[in-house]
């Protein structure tokens, strides 16, 4: 009797066994959910799938609203590689890298843009090997913080796009304000693209990494 009663109890206890596995999957996946939520992904990479086309990003180039924050390209103090002067200046693969993209924008057309630059010995390397000239600003934190929303549109002139050579943390900054408060960290000589809307209202497009212009343009 002792004996039927414990086979009884194993078969009862294997499907309350399964329905309990069930509900922690279910919270699990809410969880996930409830994490995407509150935590969404970084901006989309503008080199994929006709990205550069389908997010408005080149019809917001060509009619002059976007605004373009530019990380400087790979910085001599932090990397191996052999730099071109300075140390807190750029590495030569990091100028042949600032000269490719400056390319890539001159193909999107330049004469309706505008360029600003951190003072910083690599954000200025950077803006002369891709723009060969740039406004400097008077110190690299007068466009930075979570003020940036606000303070980028206003220096933007209309039907004009604005581009900001800078750093990773003024990059990010925006991206927080933005509705994106754990992106990954700008790689060096990535462009961070928004758009200007109405009223001066900010919208992130996506970004486009240095090694993806070319597929970008690809895709054309």
């Amino acid at each position: 009797m002792i004996q039927a009663k414990l086979l009884a109890d194993r078969r009862l206890a294997k499907p309350l066994k399964q329905l309990w596995l069930r509900f922690i999957a279910l919270i699990a996946l809410c969880l996930a959910v409830m994490g995407a939520m509150l935590w969404p992904a970084s901006p989309q990479n503008l080199g994929i799938d006709n990205r550069l086309v389908t997010s408005g990003a080149l019809a917001a180039w060509r009619n002059g609203n976007l605004i373009v924050l530019v990380r400087h390209a790979e910085r001599c103090d932090r990397s191996s590689n052999p730099c071109l002067g300075p140390p807190d200046g750029l590495t030569r693969s990091g100028g042949m890298a600032a000269a490719a993209v400056g390319a890539a924008f001159q193909t999107l057309g330049m004469s309706h843009s505008d360029v600003l630059s951190s003072p910083a010995t690599r954000t200025l390397q950077t803006s002369q090997f891709m723009f060969d000239h740039a406004r400097v600003l008077p110190d690299r934190l007068t466009l930075c913080g979570p003020a940036l929303a606000h303070d980028l549109p206003a220096r933007k002139a209309a039907g004009r796009n604005l581009l900001l050579v800078t750093h990773s943390e003024c990059i990010a900054d925006l991206e927080r304000v933005l509705g994106y408060p754990h992106p990954d960290g700008a790689e060096y000589s990535s462009s961070l693209f928004v758009q200007v809307g109405s009223h001066g209202k900010l919208k992130v497009l996506g970004v486009l990494n240095s090694q993806d212009w070319a597929s970008a343009f690809g895709h054309l």
